[in-house]
Parts: C-alpha cells; structure tokens; sequence
C-alpha cells in the first residue's frame, strides 16, 4: 500500500473500531458533553461576531462537536450532535441526537474536520428537522457565517433565513456546500439515553423525557 493512500485507509479502520467497542451510552454521554464546550467555546470567541445575540434569540440549536469532511473523488461529510429546542416559556428542552450528513460529487482529496453549531431562528425550521429530516436549502433555507461575519453578514443577505451555520473551520460550510446537507435520526443513541420509547418529537417539542446529564449543556445555551 502506497503511503498516498495509507493515512485515509487507516484513520478509516480506526473510526470502524472505535465505533465497534464503544457502547451507545457512552458516546451519547461524549456527545453531550462535547456539545456542551462547543457552546462554551463559541461563546467566548470574539471573532464569531452576533453568535450570543443569535443564540439568545434562537428557536432551536443544533451542535455537532465533529463533523468531518473528506473523500476521494466521492466526498461526504458526516458527524453525531444534539438537536434543541424552546418551550413556551422560553426554557431550553433536551436533546434529541441526530447525524449531520451530505454528500458530494467530483475532484477532491483529504479531509478537514470543523465544530458546527446551527443557530435555528424559527420554529417552523426546528419542525422541519424534527418531523421530516429537513435538508438545508431545500426545506430549511440556511447560510453559513463566516469567521469574523457570522450571524450579522448573513442575515443582512437574507432575512427570512431559517438558520445561520457557524463553524471553527469556516471552508467546511461555505457556499453552495451547504445544499442537501441532512439531519439523520439516532433513534439508537435517543432510546439508550432516555429509554426504549424515546423519539426526537417527544423529546423536544414533547418534552416527556429527560435526563439530567444534558442539564450543563441546557444551562450553557442560556445567554443573559
């Protein structure tokens, strides 16, 4: 095996592994908690202008702490995170676990990997996730903000977005790259985090289940 081709095939192997021996209680607890300085992180970071304001006014958010892009020729980007929502009284629900996934066609090579958090503005757009595993830019119009822009330059262009996409790699959603990007359902990691009935809509917009391990990452999406 060539040395070109022996780093993707490899880190391929140990992402099936690592995926093999790892229980499905114990990557939802990763994923939440990773979430959850994610949030922190871009909190904190004032080169991702508007991300407090966007929050503090947010429907819903979505956080996937690894979302890896890369490929060969046939590209695909793909990463575990959380969905969530308001309720009535403003209050952050909990999470509902969802894939981020797209793919892609034509010259490309490597691979980059990025933190994502998509700042939900409406509820007709968290809806959409939740009930039809809404695409951006199909069903949920969406604009990724650029570090050092975000959320303000964003929706200067467009304002009946849905959602504003911010990334600590800012080339990883940029563009047209955002275009049949789904959220997949994990009713695997929602049933071992909260039990066998668990599904996204009673999760968040029911909220009938909760599991007081998320309570860092609810109080961490809170903006004074």
């Amino acid at each position: 095996m060539t040395s070109l081709f022996r780093f993707p095939v490899l880190a391929a192997l140990t992402l099936l592994l690592t995926a093999c021996v790892t229980s499905p209680i114990d990557k939802t607890a990763r994923i939440v908690n990773s979430a959850q300085s994610v949030v922190e992180k871009m909190k904190h970071n004032k080169e991702l202008r508007g991300f407090n304001d966007a929050l503090k006014n947010a429907q819903g958010v979505a956080v996937f702490p690894t979302v890896i892009k890369g490929g060969f020729f046939v590209g695909a980007e793909a990463g575990d995170g959380v969905l969530l929502a308001r309720d009535a009284s403003g209050t952050w629900g909990y999470p509902a676990f969802y894939t981020l996934a797209a793919g892609s066609f034509g010259f490309q090579f490597g691979g980059q990997a990025a933190e994502v958090v998509l700042i939900i503005r409406n509820r007709k757009a968290v809806e959409a996730v939740i009930k039809h595993q809404g695409k951006l830019g199909a069903d949920i119009s969406a604009a990724a903000g650029t570090k050092g822009v975000g959320y303000e330059g964003s929706v200067t262009t467009n304002l009946g977005l849905d959602v504003v996409v911010y990334s600590s790699n800012a080339g990883l959603f940029a563009g047209t790259s955002l275009e049949g990007t789904a959220f997949i359902r994990r009713n695997d990691f929602n049933q071992a985090y909260y039990g066998a009935e668990a599904a996204p809509l009673d999760i968040v917009l029911g909220n009938q289940h909760q599991n007081a391990a998320a309570d860092g990452l609810r109080a961490a999406l809170s903006v004074p």
